[in-house]
């Protein structure tokens, strides 16, 4: 095909143009209807002919000069436009493809090889803007950055998570409503920022480390009865009360909450860890005392789990899924607790053993006698050397294994459970028995039970000891056998370490006295009494919780798929990770070395 000549086709329609090209007309005096009326000419056919030509004829001079450029440019040059050209849409098409929400999983578990470490933002220009966020929702009283404060909700002397020095909060948060919780974590889950939850801060295994700095969330403004229900036999409280005071208010009208932990527990860290207690031979554990929950999730959501009837069938029970999360699924600013009445009459009793083994064969046949004691708890003759060292309680003690009873129910009652288990305790060995015969000796019997890790605690001979307290649970026919070879494991170590616990139900407490130079000591034998209690089909924690320090022993006891589907409940509540960081289930590949082999 010829091409036209360009030059010659320009001057062709010039002249055209010009011959066709009409006088321009002046318009005097028209009015704007013949104007409005007046149809716009329409380019002629031959404009139209001409405006193509020259359209396509630019055209293709600039393919032709953008050719010419290519073919002079090196191969080189050429190489590397291309890896220019094939860079910038590649990043493209990441770019548009990330703006698509990923796929749900398909899987029923989250196996931790699989998971991204979370992605916080804890720089100072976004922790610093949060502040004047929380100052705005509580006011700056109740926002506190003091190096005091900060550093006594970050550990404590009597946790057994030793402490790193990076990890502590940004700030700590007093808030003193559930609303208040809300807009908090709303903030924090704008801004991914990582939250710990503070109660009475008496838990043992590292539950409140804030090993991802961030800011932690304190409830001790939130520490009053909402609601006393005396006729249904229920309370609905706030998370910073006191077990203590809570009881000391009940017995007015003549009620009892039975969850009895150490002292200074409030019921916020109760549900969290699930704790139990001495009562919990005859009462059972938190799990059976908690109605109810409201909760803020970790995008601010709040939630209720239950209404207030002491039986209900409707749905997934999540009240229970969140008593022993330890803050890890939601925030916990309501419970509604079942009561009981409080017995008509009560007693303690103590009886010495020649050896650890005599006294909890001991305890072994009282259960099996169906005994209904209200409870069963050893120490061990390391413990009342120390009750007596450190002078904790107004008397002195037999230095030598002793079960501590206590009795509930009707005074004709209590008195035949006296008889019964006084027989039971001679039989074993048994070298003392002594009843309280009135209230205040009934109190004075039963303090060497509640001091005996403040008494370990009296006995360090430094600055430098720590104490580490750890408890496991094995089956009530296993119970004999380890807690006689936990004790010669302890007596080999060489550390100040004593034995004591609920027995009744089979669980019991280790307590060692330690230094930086005896840790791995201290470490090995309590990784061996974690080892023995799962081999006997127990658990590694009957109460205190996995916290950090239990953590990776679940696998063990569970199985890696279970933690795997646990993994993936704290992953539906929690997406980003924000709530108590790092505590119950993994969330992160651990470093090499972290972890202990089994």
């Amino acid at each position: 095909m010829v091409r036209p000549n360009p030059i010659a086709l320009r001057g062709a329609l010039r002249t055209i143009n010009a011959r066709s090209a009409l006088p321009q007309r002046r318009l005097f005096g028209a009015s704007a209807r013949c104007l409005a009326n007046e149809k716009p000419q329409q380019p002629s056919f031959k404009s139209q002919l001409y405006e193509s030509t020259q359209q396509r004829l630019q055209r293709e001079r600039a393919e032709q000069a953008r050719f010419a450029q290519y073919q002079t440019q090196s191969p080189g040059s050429r190489y590397a436009a291309l890896v220019f050209a094939l860079v910038f849409f590649s990043t493209g098409a990441y770019y548009l493809g990330s703006l698509k929400p990923p796929a749900l999983p398909s899987t029923s578990t989250s196996p931790l090889s699989e998971l991204e470490p979370p992605k916080h933002n804890v720089t100072p220009s976004n922790l610093q803007a949060a502040w004047s966020d929380f100052v705005e929702i509580l006011g700056k009283e109740n926002v506190s950055t003091n190096q005091g404060d900060l550093e006594s909700h970050s550990g404590s002397d009597w946790s057994s998570y030793s402490l790193k020095a990076d990890e502590k909060p940004f700030l700590v948060i007093y808030p003193s409503t559930t609303e208040e919780v809300s807009q908090i974590m709303k903030v924090c889950h704008r801004r991914v920022i990582p939250v710990t939850p503070y109660s009475g801060g008496t838990s043992l295994e590292g539950h409140f480390a804030p090993t991802r700095g961030g800011v932690c969330i304190d409830f001790r403004r939130m520490d009053r009865i909402l609601q006393l229900n005396k006729h249904d036999h229920d309370v609905v409280v706030q998370p910073a009360l006191g077990w203590e005071e809570l009881n000391e208010e009940l017995v007015k009208d003549g009620l009892f909450f039975p969850p009895d932990p150490g002292p200074g527990a409030m019921i916020g860290g109760m549900v969290g860890t699930g704790c139990s207690g001495t009562n919990a031979y005859r009462y059972g554990t938190m799990r059976e005392w908690v109605l109810s929950l409201t909760v803020v999730l970790a995008d601010g959501t709040v939630i209720k789990t239950r209404q207030r009837p002491r039986k209900s069938s409707a749905g997934y029970d999540l009240t229970r899924l969140f008593i022993g999360s330890e803050g890890t699924l939601g925030l916990v600013t309501e419970a509604t607790l079942k009561l009981t009445v409080r017995p008509k009459s009560e007693n303690v009793a103590v009886a010495s053993f020649p050896s650890i083994q005599n006294a909890a064969e001991c305890v072994t046949n009282v259960v099996e006698a169906g005994i209904p004691v209200a409870g069963v708890e050893i120490l061990d003759d390391v413990q009342m050397k120390c009750i007596n060292a450190s002078q904790t309680t107004s008397r002195q003690w037999k230095e030598s294994p002793t079960i501590f009873f206590k009795f509930t129910g009707t005074p004709a009652a209590v008195k035949e459970q006296i008889g019964m288990v006084q027989k039971i305790a001679s039989n074993a060995s048994g070298k003392s028995f002594e009843f309280a015969r009135g209230a205040e000796e009934m109190k004075e019997l039963w303090s060497a039970r509640k001091q005996a890790l403040w008494s370990v605690m009296a006995m360090r001979r430094g600055p430098e000891d720590r104490v580490w307290t750890t408890d496991v649970a094995v089956p009530m026919s296993r119970l004999p056998e380890i807690i006689d070879v936990t004790k010669d494991d302890m007596t080999k170590s060489g550390l100040l370490a004593g034995i004591c616990g609920h027995v009744g139900d089979g669980n019991f407490h280790a307590i060692i006295l330690f230094n930086e130079s005896e840790k791995k000591a201290a470490e090995g034998v309590i990784h061996r009494m974690v080892k023995r209690a799962v081999e006997m089909e127990g658990t590694v924690t009957g109460e205190h919780g996995v916290g950090l320090v239990k953590r990776d022993y679940l696998n063990h006891e569970l199985g890696e798929t279970t933690v795997d589907a646990m993994r993936r409940l704290k992953l539906a509540y929690d997406p980003l990770r924000l709530l108590n960081c790092d505590k119950v289930v993994r969330t992160e590949l651990p470093a090499p070395g972290e972890v202990k082999e089994w």
